[in-house]
């Protein structure tokens, strides 16, 4: 049953995420309002937000254990306004770039909370399916971060981008600050922190987990685009295509969720994680033929989507008490794999080329396939003894 808590969740995963996405289409605009700068340096405003955004989640998310989720979230939305709000007012780009700063340092708190509240306001035998319905907001930033901000850009001004964004962004702080209980809070005894969270059994495993996974999907995706234009000559609309194919199937695999919750994480981590290493190996074979990657993009969005779910899942249930801190680490690992893909990945495409990268990319999910696999012969014992 999708709920108050729940849209408002996933409205706020949307506009955070379109913040995140929004700069790059826009970019040559932006340019022409600073004298003498270029896309490449607006695009220098998205590098400094996703390194505060790693910062933030690592310094800053325990405190969504120590005074609730909910108030941190409020806090985090209502400074994001504000930094959206300076964005869009940013007299130079300079001034644009501290802006988006700030912007990470809110959503590094925010993001984490999201997750916390997720599982928090969920109901029993349903956490994957509500998940799911929440991990939609990437799908929903995905289509106004490329579609709807060029368009406000063009129409208005890039100016509006932003201020739209921050509207949306305050309005969600007072809808999450009125919304009422958020459901059942674990407290633990003392203050939590990435160190507190890093002790907790199975954490080590799980951010190795997080980072092949993380690091498969950014590095492969940053070279999907240079792939389809410069290697196969196709138009910029039809590499957009490609991006509206992966995220049409993200977003409609949501439902699976409550799948799921019906078979149990073992069984469903074992199916998931190995259709996507197939989808992978499926990407490094269809390299050449742009219709076929094009119809394998859906297949690619739809797989991560149940991916990303089992591997949050997995992460909120370790210490429920210390939720907040672990998906901090979470945070904070993500957005560090979206550099360390790009760079890692980019002598690879230079020499070998899209289909070598999506082979490590599938080499990449060993990991995940080794914890389902674990967890399917855990689940085993269980029944047994």
């Amino acid at each position: 049953m999708i709920t108050r808590h729940v849209l408002l969740l996933t409205a706020a995963i949307a506009v955070i995420g379109a913040n995140s996405l929004v700069l790059s289409p826009i970019a040559a605009s932006v340019a022409t309002s600073f004298a003498g700068m270029t896309a490449a340096d607006v695009m220098v405003a998205a590098a400094l937000y996703g390194l505060a955004t790693a910062l933030s989640a690592l310094s800053l998310a325990a405190l969504a254990d120590r005074i609730g989720a909910d108030r941190a979230l409020v806090r985090a939305l209502y400074v994001l306004s504000a930094a959206l709000a300076a964005a869009g007012l940013a007299p130079s780009l300079w001034a644009l770039v501290l802006a988006q700063a700030l912007a990470g340092l809110a959503a590094g708190l925010a993001l984490p909370a999201i997750y916390v509240l997720t599982a928090q306001v969920a109901e029993k035998g349903r956490e994957s399916e509500t998940l799911g319905v929440v991990l939609t907001g990437w799908t929903l930033s995905l289509v106004a971060g490329v579609g709807l901000s060029a368009v406000l850009a063009d129409v208005l001004h890039w100016r509006a981008v932003f201020l739209v964004l921050a509207l949306a962004a305050a309005g969600l702080a007072c809808g999450v600050a009125r919304a009422g209980r958020w459901g059942a809070v674990v407290r633990g005894g003392r203050p939590t922190s990435p160190l507190t969270a890093l002790r907790v059994p199975g954490i080590g495993s799980a951010l190795a987990n997080v980072a092949a996974y993380m690091t498969a999907f950014y590095g492969l995706y940053t070279y999907l685009g240079p792939h389809l234009g410069e290697t196969l000559q196709r138009s910029t609309a039809f590499a957009g295509l490609a991006i509206a194919a992966y995220g049409t199937g993200f977003g409609v695999a949501a439902p699976l969720g409550r799948l799921v919750d019906r078979h149990g994480l073992a069984r469903a981590a074992g199916v998931t994680f190995g259709g996507l290493a197939l989808v992978y190996l499926g990407l490094a074979a269809t390299a050449a033929r742009p219709w076929l990657l094009l119809a394998l993009c859906v297949a690619w969005g739809l797989a991560n989507h149940v991916g990303l779910n089992l591997i949050v899942r997995r992460l909120t249930e370790l210490d429920p008490a210390q939720r907040g801190a672990i998906m901090g680490l979470y945070s904070a690992v993500t957005y560090l794999c979206v550099f360390a893909g790009a760079l890692l990945y980019r002598p690879l495409f230079a020499q070998l080329g899209f289909a070598a990268c999506a082979l490590v990319s599938a080499a990449c999910i060993a990991p995940a396939l080794g914890w389902a696999l674990g967890g399917r012969r855990w689940a085993s014992r269980l029944r047994q003894g």
